[in-house]
């Protein structure tokens, strides 16, 4: 399991832009983006088979169109629970704390792809503890029971 990719936006509802590497700050988010602050979707989530399928169907679509944070792989992210912690990189901590989400309005994403997956393959999380992470850094599921 591990990152694949790292994107942020200034702007909530737009496309994001990759970076190689970023800080995630604790009970904030990532550095700079528009989705960060004191609340349970602090990170968003989403599975890079995911985005594969959906080029698959032939939408010209690739990693932050659909304004993911974080692109994995190896995970299938409908599987891990609520409250499932994960240390990404060497010493961020996240806790998932929604899966998918209620779209109000269809965004920039929607128009641009033509769909937009996250309101059901989205997962959200919030940063119980910062850290430096980078594109190709290790996931590992984290026993809530041990300490950070």
């Amino acid at each position: 399991m591990k990152i694949v990719s790292l994107a942020v936006s200034k702007k909530k509802g737009t496309r994001k832009t990759r970076v190689e590497h970023t800080t995630l700050v604790e009970d904030h988010g990532l550095d700079g983006d528009a989705h960060s602050g004191k609340w349970h979707r602090q990170v968003s989530f989403l599975a890079s088979e995911s985005i594969a399928r959906m080029q698959d169907r032939g939408l010209d679509v690739g990693f932050g169109d659909f304004a993911e944070n974080i692109a994995t792989e190896g995970i299938d992210w409908l599987k891990v629970p609520i409250g499932t912690r994960l240390r990404l990189g060497t010493t961020a901590v996240v806790e998932i704390t929604q899966i998918g989400k209620e779209c109000h309005n269809k965004c920039a994403i929607y128009y641009l792809a033509g769909d937009c997956i996250m309101p059901v393959e989205g997962v959200f999380a919030k940063v119980l503890t910062g850290g430096d992470i980078h594109t190709g850094d290790v996931i590992q599921f984290v026993d809530p029971n041990q300490e950070e």
